[in-house]
C-alpha cells in the first residue's frame, strides 16, 4: 500500500540527504495498489515505471522548494502520496483524492491543503476524471466475493460495477452528483447495486452499517443520505412504469431498479412530462381561486365602507397621511421578510444547491440617533389626543377624585 511509502523520511532527523529521500521513494512507489482499473483483472500489479519515474521527478522538484524543505515529516508524507496522486491522474489512473488520504491514514483536509500548494508550487495540472471512471476501481474494495461471504450474499465484481456505473449516471442526470465528494456517492450506489442485483431477504434486511461490516469498507457518513437521495428518484421513475400497480416506495423501489435502469431515458421522460401537467393543473385552480376572490372583494369593500362610515361618528380617523405612511410600511416589511420563492422546488429534479440554499444573513444599517432627528408630522399626530380622547379621560379624573372624597 501507499501507506509506508514515505518511511524513508524518518531515516534521520532534520534535513537529510537528497539521495537517501529519493533512493527511499523508488522503493515506496513500487508497493502495490489495487485501484487500476485498466489491470483489475491481474491481482498483483504494481505501479508502472512511467508513474513511478513521473511521481518521482514531482517530489524532487516539490521538495527542493522552500515550501517544503523545512517542514514536517508528516507534511513530506502527505507531499509523496500527492506527488503519487497527480503522476497517477496525468496517466488516466483513476484514483480519489479520498483515497490516498486513507491509505495515509491523515486528515483529507490536510492532504487536500499540501495539495493545492504543490499544484502552485510545481504550475502542473492534473486532468478531472468522472466519478464513473473510478467507480470499477472502487468496487474492488468490498470483499462480496464468494470467497468472503456466503453465496446468497456474494456478487461479481464486474456486474456489480456495470449496475453501479448506471446508477452514478442516473444521479448525474438528476443533480445528484452535483457538487458532492465522490465517494460516498460510489458507496451508495454500490449498495443500491448490490441490493437490486438480487434482492433477496437476506440483501434487502442488511443496512448501509452492515453491509460495510460486511464487505469490510469503511462507512461513509453522506452516504445514507445519498441513498435516500438516490431512492426518491428511482421512485419518481418507479411510478411511471406502466405494468407496476402497487404503489412505489422507498421500501420496495430496490426490486424494481433493473427496470428503471434499463428504460431510464423513457421514464425520465415521461416523468417530467406528468410533473408539467400536475404543474399546469395547479396553476389553472390557483387562478379559478383569484379570480373567484376578485369577484366577491368588491361586495366586501362596499360593505366594509358603509361600516366605515357609521363609526366614524362615533370615533375619528386618524389623519389619512398616517394611514398611507404605515399601509406603505406594512408593504415594504413583508416583501423585507417572505423570502424569495425557491424554483427549485416547482421542478422535478434541482441541484443541491437550489433545494437546500442556504439563508443569507442580511445586515441591517446602523442607526446613529443624535437627538436632533426631525419629527414628521403625522408621528406629531399620534401624541395629540382627539377630542374623544380628551372627553374620555376628563370623565376618567372625575370620576377618580369622587371616588377619593367619598373614601376621605
Amino acid at each position: 500500500t501507499l501507506e509506508h511509502m514515505a518511511c524513508f523520511l524518518s531515516k534521520s532527523s532534520g534535513r537529510c540527504q537528497e539521495s537517501e529521500y529519493y533512493n527511499g521513494s523508488i522503493c515506496q512507489l513500487q508497493q502495490d495498489y489495487r485501484g487500476d482499473k485498466k489491470t483489475l483483472p491481474q491481482s498483483d500489479k504494481r505501479v508502472s515505471s512511467e508513474i513511478e519515474d513521473l511521481a518521482l521527478t514531482h517530489f524532487r522538484q516539490a521538495y527542493e522548494h522552500e515550501s517544503f524543505i523545512n517542514v514536517t515529516l508528516q507534511r513530506k508524507e502527505l507531499l509523496a502520496g500527492c506527488c503519487v496522486f497527480v503522476s497517477c491522474r496525468q496517466r488516466d489512473w483513476p484514483i480519489t483524492l479520498g483515497t490516498i488520504s486513507c491509505l495515509l491514514n491523515a486528515d483529507q483536509t490536510l492532504v487536500g491543503g499540501v495539495y493545492q500548494n504543490m499544484m502552485k508550487i510545481l504550475n502542473i495540472q492534473a486532468p478531472f476524471i468522472n466519478v464513473t471512471d473510478v467507480i470499477e476501481a472502487h468496487v474492488q474494495e468490498y470483499k462480496i466475493s464468494t470467497q468472503h461471504v456466503p453465496e446468497e450474499l456474494a456478487e461479481d465484481s464486474k456486474v456489480l460495477s456495470k449496475r453501479a456505473v448506471a446508477l452514478v449516471e442516473l444521479a448525474g442526470d438528476s443533480w445528484i452528483v452535483t457538487g458532492r465528494k465522490p465517494l460516498p456517492i460510489m458507496m451508495a450506489t454500490t449498495y443500491l447495486a448490490w441490493q437490486s442485483l438480487n434482492p433477496n431477504k437476506h440483501r434487502l434486511r442488511l443496512s448501509l452499517d452492515k453491509f460495510c461490516q460486511l464487505a469490510k469498507v469503511q462507512k461513509r457518513k453522506p452516504a445514507t443520505t445519498r441513498i435516500t437521495e438516490l431512492k426518491e428518484v428511482l421512485c419518481k421513475l418507479g411510478r411511471e412504469l406502466p405494468w407496476v400497480r402497487e404503489p412505489v416506495t422507498q421500501n420496495n423501489v430496490v426490486r424494481l431498479v433493473g427496470d428503471i435502469l434499463e428504460h431510464r431515458h423513457t421514464l425520465l421522460t415521461r416523468a417530467l412530462r406528468t410533473h408539467e401537467r400536475a404543474m399546469e393543473a395547479d396553476c389553472t385552480q390557483t387562478f379559478a381561486l383569484n379570480s373567484l376572490t376578485e369577484e366577491v372583494a368588491p361586495s366586501q369593500i362596499s360593505e366594509s365602507r358603509d361600516q366605515t362610515a357609521n363609526a366614524s361618528s362615533v370615533v375619528q380617523p386618524c389623519p389619512n397621511t398616517r394611514g398611507e405612511n404605515q399601509e406603505g410600511d406594512g408593504d415594504e416589511n413583508h416583501q423585507s421578510e417572505d423570502p424569495e420563492p425557491n424554483w427549485g422546488k416547482r421542478v422535478l429534479f434541482a441541484p443541491p444547491c437550489v433545494l437546500h440554499a442556504k439563508m443569507r444573513r442580511v445586515e441591517r444599517p446602523v442607526q446613529n440617533v443624535t437627538g436632533d432627528e426631525e419629527i414628521s408630522d403625522s408621528e406629531i399626530d399620534s401624541y395629540i389626543r382627539s377630542p374623544q380622547e380628551v372627553r374620555d379621560f376628563a370623565q376618567m379624573q372625575k370620576m377618580a377624585s369622587c371616588s377619593d372624597s367619598g373614601k376621605s
